[in-house]
């Protein structure tokens, strides 16, 4: 099969999924020809999904591609495989299913790490040492959260202040623009739906607090250098080039762990050590005290909690345990409230979401180590310009 045919027949299987669970088909910004072609076809038998994915990633090898975009193909279709199993009914171990999904393969985190996390928590929180942790943190987050009337300023604020660094520092094409919305009865706390033409919509989730210590890495992570400068780069670049595979982004497959963890980085890629004075700065003008050492401090301090979500996920679906003692098993070690703890499980519970999380936690650590193999600032940032604009994948990095 020619390179073209071999696109177009993995466009039109991706957005097959959409059939079978709206919101697989993250965004679509190529031929809308195609989806309507799949709109208009019966709903498609996710075992059929399964047998065509193995066939055109068997078709690979031959099609001329480049090595790079070759990888790329096969290892979207291999998770699309598996996504269409799983559709099918079929039983599959969650560690392969993540696998399958996004190119890791995952283990169980260490209790030690996490215990080492509390304590020193517990040395930049100070106070009453006879008060559980769990509540001085509870306390200083409560004195951390945004007025819910200042957060619509607060998130122009960072988006702007944000923007105008990576412009700086990345090209973005002049039409492009971020427009912000709230929203409610979400399982994330943010969320970037890509239009093309170089434009997003961020939402973000009215359920949880917004805290000001997390909105700098909110907006950084859905919008500037994250989500949406990652999709305009790419859609300008590989698109612009005719990596017409590069115009579909699906839910779990490897673009999400590299997309996901190149937002994780990118506050700290594009501001660095010191965003946290930074952020005090921003909020000063809008009239809000914050502490941004400490609130930096504290990041650092509750850095090695990553992998908690990921084990909850494990032991929800991996060993069978019950809601109930996940969801304690969530509050005990990220020091969450209880309505934290659920409002976590019910994304970890979602038919769709509920291997995602992985894509938080081994896409922050593989494109971490990735990184950090740049010798300076100027040689980090460089990696990072190629996250954003090449169609890499875990295995590549690795």
């Amino acid at each position: 099969m020619d390179p073209v045919a071999l696109v177009r027949e993995y466009l039109l299987l991706g957005l097959g999924f959409d059939r079978l669970e709206e919101g697989f088909v993250d965004a679509f910004t190529g031929d809308q020809a195609l989806r309507r072609q799949v709109e208009n076809a019966p709903a498609p038998d996710p075992r059929q999904l399964a047998r065509r994915a193995a066939e055109l990633r068997d078709e690979v090898a031959g099609s001329g591609l480049s090595a790079e975009r070759a990888a790329f193909l096969a290892v979207h279709l291999r998770a699309l495989e598996c996504s269409a199993r799983k559709f099918a009914g079929e039983q599959i171990g969650f560690v392969d299913e993540v696998q399958a999904y996004f190119d890791v393969r995952i283990e169980p985190g260490s209790e030690d790490e996490y215990r080492a996390a509390h304590r020193a928590m517990d040395e930049v929180l100070g106070g009453d040492s006879a008060r559980p942790l769990a509540e001085r943190l509870q306390a200083h987050r409560a004195a951390d959260e945004i007025p819910p009337e200042r957060l619509p300023e607060c998130v122009e604020a960072f988006s702007s202040a944000l923007r105008d660094r990576v412009r700086a520092e990345y090209a973005l094409p002049e039409t492009e623009r971020v427009e912000y919305e709230v929203v409610g009865d979400k399982p994330w706390s943010g969320f970037n739906y890509y239009l093309g033409d170089y434009r997003s919509k961020v939402a973000i989730n009215s359920d949880l607090k917004q805290h000001m210590a997390n909105l700098p890495h909110l907006i950084a992570h859905e919008s500037y250098p994250g989500h949406h400068t990652e999709h305009c780069r790419k859609e300008a670049g590989l698109v612009g080039a005719g990596q017409a595979e590069q115009t579909l982004f699906l839910v779990n497959t490897p673009q999400c762990l590299m997309a996901e963890g190149l937002a994780d980085h990118a506050l700290g890629s594009i501001v660095g050590p010191g965003w946290g004075p930074w952020a005090q700065e921003i909020y000063a003008d809008l009239g809000l005290r914050f502490d941004g050492e400490r609130a930096e401090r504290l990041a650092n301090a509750s850095a090695s909690l990553l992998g908690v979500r990921q084990d909850a996920a494990l032991l929800l679906h991996d060993r069978d345990r019950s809601h109930d003692d996940v969801a304690a098993f969530l509050q005990r070690w990220t020091l969450s409230t209880p309505e934290r703890a659920r409002q976590t499980l019910r994304f970890l519970s979602d038919p769709l979401w509920r291997a995602y999380i992985s894509t938080y936690v081994e896409g922050y650590r593989l494109l971490g180590s990735w990184l950090d193999r740049g010798a300076d600032a100027a040689g980090r940032s460089e990696m990072f310009r190629r996250l954003l604009d090449e169609p890499l994948i875990p295995s590549a990095l690795r």
